[in-house]
């Protein structure tokens, strides 16, 4: 049985920050099951986008969104529970205790966010994600970022993740696994 393959990323901010998800990303972002977006698409435009890249979609909410998405969301793959939020939720931006208390609240093994626009791969009492801005706009910090999302393979109750990375016009891509 092939893994369930999911495209996780957020933060886009198109059209007010970006104009598109960069032409690098594009022989990457084929071949899904599932896309998960963490908030701040800003634009109806990027779902429909998801929509063509996999049959299910999961979006939530993003500070800066207008669209009617939920505040958070929740899925089983292959044994393991996600949760998904944007992670306004939580200050300082990225605070793992918070986010980490957050999947324990959802009860959840794995949570996906966003908000600080930096790619983050954590294991502690809890698995957190955050693929990052996939367009890497400018997120309220002092900084711009590098453009990045994550790949996550599923099978049986484990997976391994890549995350892709647009570094000076290459796409560099980073294997972990839990």
């Amino acid at each position: 049985m092939a893994a369930m393959r999911i495209l996780i990323f957020g933060d886009t901010h198109i059209p007010e920050r970006a104009d598109e998800i960069p032409r690098e990303f594009t022989d990457y972002l084929v071949d899904f099951d599932m896309v998960v977006i963490t908030g701040d698409l800003t634009s109806e435009r990027v779902l429909r986008f998801a929509e063509r890249v996999a049959e299910s979609v999961i979006a939530v909410r993003g500070n800066m969104d207008d669209l009617p998405l939920p505040h958070s969301a929740k899925f089983r793959v292959e044994g393991l529970s996600f949760g998904v939020v944007h992670g306004h939720q939580v200050y300082p931006r990225g605070n793992r205790e918070q986010l980490e208390q957050i999947a324990l609240e959802m009860d959840v093994d794995v949570l996906i966010s966003g908000h600080t626009h930096l790619p983050d791969v954590y294991r502690g009492a809890k698995i957190l994600l955050n693929p990052g801005s996939m367009t890497g706009v400018w997120g309220g910090g002092a900084y711009s970022t590098y453009p990045s999302f994550m790949v996550l393979e599923v099978k049986k109750g484990s997976f391994r993740g890549s995350l892709y990375r647009l570094l000076d016009e290459e796409v560099t891509v980073e294997q972990f696994s839990f």
